[in-house]
């Protein structure tokens, strides 16, 4: 058996049982394709392949290398990728994957994405529309045109694409449900100009009151972090970065192995799995530690850290460790280790 303190650290724990209550609690409210999962959250097709288990067969991409690793591991049954692609080199390897046989759409919002995707030998888009969030997307008023200009390109347009990012993570429920009505009667609007019968977007912080989208493209709630953690939402936390304590000053901190370089910092700093009753506080993170003031670690104790945002954290790390139980520390079994196969470009 092995274990969690056999791993050279910082190492990336997964843990299962909250992974599979988390897929339960989602799939439960959106079955079937009604979940469009986002694979830039974890990567890994692994983990992409316990969604397709569950029924979840159609997956959202936000890279082409992702695209292509789905299609490798024969997970290319419906694949979006949810970006706007300008570069006709880029665009030549998903005309490549659709010769292969993978089903691919792609995001547009331009007469000159349209033109790159219909040279590129793709065939299916969404349009993407602005729906408040200053990012991609076109003008909601200009939907139905480019839907127009997409068809006497020779796509076919299955429908439109409108993202809430903005709103993923207001704490405020009521306040995020209700702006996320009005982001989303924008998106409706430009439905009708544009037909089609899919309705695609939202994500984890939006799950249960985004009531427009006819697939949600979340990801983040499978094994969630920090910032998400904050609004009350019915999935656990399961991520930990581990490290092991490699310097002590008694009664003063602790250096951890880990920083910047195993843990995004752009939601926030991380949080220690076991505080020690409150005694223990993270004071920063630098480029390969983590200083954590107060606690009674001795050198060579593992030590695990909640990241603030699972997905940049993930792209950071080679492998993910699937264990029986995160909490656990350098006592977690290993039941699986998972290469974190969809990272770069």
């Amino acid at each position: 058996m092995t274990c969690a303190g056999d791993l050279t650290t910082p190492a990336l724990l997964a843990d299962a049982g909250v992974l599979e209550a988390n897929m339960a609690t989602m799939s439960a409210a959106r079955p079937g394709l009604a979940l469009r999962p986002h694979v830039k959250a974890f990567k890994c097709t692994a983990l992409a392949a316990r969604l397709a288990a569950a029924d979840h067969v159609g997956f959202c991409c936000a890279t082409v290398r992702e695209m292509e690793g789905m299609a490798v591991a024969d997970l290319g049954e419906d694949l979006l990728l949810a970006n706007e692609i300008v570069d006709p080199q880029v665009a030549g390897r998903l005309g490549a994957l659709v010769v292969a046989g993978t089903r691919v759409t792609v995001a547009v919002d331009s007469s000159e994405t349209i033109d790159v995707a219909a040279a590129a030998g793709i065939r299916e888009v969404l349009v993407d529309v602005d729906v408040g969030m200053p990012r991609c997307g076109c003008d909601p008023a200009d939907a139905g045109r480019l839907a127009d200009e997409a068809r006497n390109a020779g796509l076919t347009v299955r429908g439109v694409m409108g993202y809430e990012g903005h709103l993923q993570h207001l704490v405020d429920r009521v306040e995020r449900e209700r702006r996320t009505a009005l982001s989303m009667a924008v998106l409706t609007t430009a439905h009708a100009e544009v037909g089609g019968d899919v309705v695609s977007g939202g994500g984890t912080g939006t799950w249960d009151c985004n009531h427009v989208v006819t697939e949600l493209q979340a990801g983040s709630f499978v094994l969630m972090d920090g910032d998400y953690a904050q609004l009350g939402l019915p999935f656990a936390e399961g991520l930990v970065v581990l490290t092991t304590a490699v310097s002590v000053r008694p009664g003063q901190h602790v250096a951890l192995d880990g920083g910047l370089k195993a843990l995004a910092m752009d939601s926030g700093g991380p949080q220690l799995v076991d505080d020690q009753g409150g005694a223990a506080e993270v004071l920063f993170c630098s480029d390969e530690h983590t200083t954590v003031a107060g606690g009674s670690w001795a050198i060579g104790d593992r030590v695990g850290l909640r990241p603030a945002h699972i997905d940049p954290t993930i792209a950071k790390h080679a492998t993910l460790h699937l264990v029986d139980d995160v909490t656990a520390g350098g006592d977690a079994e290993v039941l699986e280790s998972w290469p974190v196969d969809l990272r770069d470009w």
